[in-house]
């Protein structure tokens, strides 16, 4: 049986055209690592194409699998609700992942997720960089480690840069915080209110970030 490791992935070969809609559906098709093989469908970005902020996160959940759409599970709720609060209009950014399709395991019947590896990171970092490419965003928002590394590479930590605007050579300002996900995760509602706090003064520092000249 075939393990993550043995996986050979080999990157995506977006098509080199300026239409979004183009590379949306050469997407559908891609089979750079065997991660098709389970997931649904594949996950693509939405939101305007010329978007000021674009927000990545790391791979579509069962939801989302099941939908088409990135962050419509519980994590996008809390996201949504996060951005609305620092006066974000989700309409007006552009959403994606990291990784188009969904990873998981089994446990019972439901679909548990699974963190891609560094070589199925490697095989969809085509897509993502298209689509960095045809938005042209001015902020970068890496929600969570697996976007932060896919943009700075495996040894950049969330914890230590998070909240900082940072550059790059996708995009001007880069912002990483955590994925909207790890709030579910908080032990108690005390820490989920704290975190969930946290994260939202994090997307307000996007905002201001995204505003200066």
């Amino acid at each position: 049986m075939r393990t993550d490791d043995e996986e050979f992935a080999r990157p995506a070969r977006p098509p080199d055209t300026t239409s979004w809609s183009a590379v949306r559906e050469a997407a559908k098709d891609c089979e750079a690592c065997h991660l098709f093989e389970r997931a649904t469908q594949t996950v693509f970005g939405e939101g305007p194409k010329g978007a000021t902020m674009m927000l990545v996160g790391e791979q579509p959940g069962d939801y989302e699998d099941v939908a088409g759409k990135p962050f419509v599970g519980p994590a996008g709720k809390i996201m949504d609700q996060a951005l609305e609060e620092a006066g974000i209009d989700r309409s007006h950014v552009y959403v994606t992942n990291a990784v188009k399709h969904f990873k998981w395991e089994p446990r019972g019947k439901r679909r548990i997720h699974k963190k891609p590896n560094s070589r199925e990171i490697a095989a969809c970092r085509p897509w993502l960089e298209a689509e960095l490419r045809l938005v042209k965003p001015t902020l970068l928002v890496c929600l969570g480690a697996t976007a932060a590394q896919a943009i700075f590479g495996p040894s950049f930590r969330v914890t230590r840069e998070r909240g900082k605007v940072l550059s790059s050579k996708f995009a001007p300002k880069v912002l990483a915080t955590v994925h909207p996900s790890s709030l579910l995760r908080q032990p108690d509602e005390e820490s989920r209110l704290r975190e969930y706090k946290r994260f939202v003064l994090d997307l307000r520092a996007a905002v201001r970030a995204a505003r200066e000249e």
